[in-house]
C-alpha cells in the first residue's frame, strides 16, 4: 500500500499542453536562484550592503506571496491561460528593468514588479498542471516539483554564465527566456470551445480556506520551512566570500550543483519515500535532517569545502521536502485546488521573503557567518513541531482516511463471501 496516496501513471506520458506550462515555469523558477551568484557582484558595482542586496529576494518573494493570495480571484475570472500569460509579461517587463537600472534601489523595486508576474503564474501554473496532468494528483506534483528543481538548478548557472559578463547579463535573459515562455504557452496551451467557465471564486476564499485545519498545518509549517530554505539559498553566498569565493561563475557552478541534487530527489527520492511510509512521516524524517545539515554548515562555517558540501547535501533535503509539502497541502482539504494553491503559495513565499534580510542582519548582529545557520536551525526546528502537533490535521492528505476505507471495503468483501 502506497501510505502516501501516491497515484499510477508515468509523469513522462503528459499532454504537450502540460509540458508547455512546466517549460516556462523551469524559466519562472530560474528567477528565484537567478541572482544568487550576483549578489556579491552587485554589492560591489553598486556599493550596496549585504542587507540592502537581500532585499532583491525579499521584495520580490514578498510581493510574489502577498499577490497569489488574490491568483484564484483573477484566473477565475479571466480564465488560466489568460492569468498565465498575463504573469509571463509582467515578468519580462519587470527583468528587462531590472537589467537596465543603474542602482541597487531600482532593481529592488524592480524585482517587487517581477513577483508580481511571478505570483501569476506560479500559483496558476501548480494549478493548471494539476487540472490538465495525466497520472493524477501526486504525478502532477512531481512534475511540477521537477520544473522547480531544474529550474532552481539553471538558475544559478545561467546567473554564474551571464553574470561573469555583467550583473545585468542574467536579468536580460531571463526577460528573453520568458517571452519564449509566453510564445509556447500562447500557441500550445488551447482551450476548448465547450469548455465550462471556472467558478468565480471570491477574494476571501484563500483567507478562508486557511482557517481549514489542515490546510492551516501546512501553510504554517511551509512559512519556517522556507525561511529555512532561503537562509541556505540566499546567505551562503555571503557565507562564503570570506572564504575566498565571490565570483558569480564560480557560485553558479556551487548553486548548480545544489538544484541538480535538489531537483533528483523531488522526483525520484520523494515518490519513493512516500509509497513506502507516511507522508508527514518523511517530513518528520527529512526537517530534522535539513536542521542537522544547516547546523553542521554553522560550526563548520570556516571551511569552503564543507560548506559546499553541506549545501549541495541541503538540496537533496529541499527536493524531498518541496514535493512532499506541496502533495499535503493539495491533499489538506476538500477545496479547489486554485485556492488552496493560492493560500499555501502565498504563506510560502511570505516565510521566503522574511529570511534573507533577517540572516544577513543576525550576521551583523553577532559578527559571524554562522549567525544565519543557527537561525536556519531553529526555524526548522518549529516546522518539525508543528508537523509533530497537528498530524492528525493531516489525516486526510496522510493516506490514514483512504486506508481505513480500503479496511473496512476488505471486510466487507469477507462478510459477503
Amino acid at each position: 500500500m502506497a501510505h502516501g496516496g501516491t497515484e499510477s501513471g508515468s509523469i513522462l506520458k503528459q499532454p504537450i499542453a502540460v509540458w508547455a506550462i512546466a517549460f516556462a515555469a523551469v524559466v519562472s523558477f530560474m528567477g528565484i536562484g537567478l541572482v544568487d551568484p550576483i549578489l556579491p557582484a552587485i554589492a560591489s558595482s553598486l556599493k550596496a550592503t549585504p542587507t540592502q542586496t537581500e532585499l532583491l529576494f525579499t521584495t520580490y518573494l514578498l510581493v510574489t506571496g502577498a499577490a497569489m493570495f488574490f491568483t484564484s480571484w483573477l484566473s477565475s475570472r479571466i480564465g488560466a491561460k489568460n492569468t498565465l500569460l498575463l504573469g509571463l509579461t509582467v515578468i519580462v517587463i519587470f527583468a528587462a528593468l531590472a537589467g537596465a537600472s543603474g542602482s541597487v534601489g531600482g532593481i529592488i523595486g524592480f524585482r517587487a514588479g517581477w513577483g508580481l508576474g511571478n505570483a501569476l503564474f506560479i500559483s496558476t501554473a501548480l494549478a493548471s498542471i494539476i487540472g490538465a496532468a495525466s497520472g493524477g494528483v501526486a504525478s502532477a506534483i512531481v512534475l511540477y516539483e521537477a520544473a522547480l528543481g531544474v529550474g532552481l538548478a539553471i538558475g544559478p548557472l545561467v546567473g554564474g554564465l551571464l553574470g561573469g559578463i555583467s550583473w545585468r547579463g542574467p536579468f536580460f535573459g531571463t526577460a528573453v527566456l520568458m517571452a519564449i515562455g509566453f510564445v509556447v504557452i500562447f500557441t500550445v496551451l488551447r482551450v476548448p470551445k465547450d469548455a465550462p467557465k471556472p467558478v468565480p471564486t471570491s477574494l476571501a476564499a484563500p483567507f478562508r480556506g486557511l482557517a481549514k485545519p489542515g490546510l492551516a498545518v501546512m501553510a504554517a509549517t511551509a512559512f519556517f520551512y522556507n525561511m529555512g530554505f532561503f537562509v541556505l539559498l540566499a546567505w551562503t553566498p555571503f557565507a562564503i566570500v570570506p572564504l575566498g569565493v565571490s565570483d558569480a561563475r564560480t557560485l553558479g557552478y556551487i548553486f548548480f550543483g545544489w538544484g541538480v541534487a535538489l531537483a533528483l530527489t523531488s522526483v525520484f527520492v520523494a515518490p519513493l519515500l512516500t509509497a513506502r511510509i507516511r507522508r508527514t512521516s518523511v517530513l518528520l524524517i527529512i526537517i530534522p535532517a535539513l536542521a542537522a545539515t544547516e547546523l553542521l554548515a554553522a560550526i563548520l562555517h570556516t571551511s569552503l569545502v564543507a560548506v559546499i558540501v553541506l549545501v549541495i547535501v541541503g538540496g537533496l533535503f529541499l527536493g524531498i521536502l518541496n514535493t512532499v509539502l506541496t502533495e499535503l497541502s493539495m491533499e489538506a482539504t476538500d477545496l479547489p485546488r486554485p485556492v488552496a494553491s493560492s493560500a499555501y503559495s502565498g504563506v510560502r513565499f511570505l516565510g521566503g521573503a522574511v529570511a534573507p534580510p533577517l540572516a544577513s542582519w543576525l550576521a551583523t548582529l553577532f559578527g559571524t557567518t554562522a549567525a544565519p545557520f543557527y537561525f536556519g536551525v531553529v526555524v526548522l526546528v518549529i516546522a518539525t513541531l508543528i508537523v509533530t502537533f497537528g498530524r492528525k490535521a493531516l489525516r486526510r492528505a496522510d493516506g490514514v482516511e483512504e486506508n481505513v476505507l480500503e479496511v473496512a471495503e476488505s471486510i466487507a468483501i469477507g462478510d459477503a463471501d
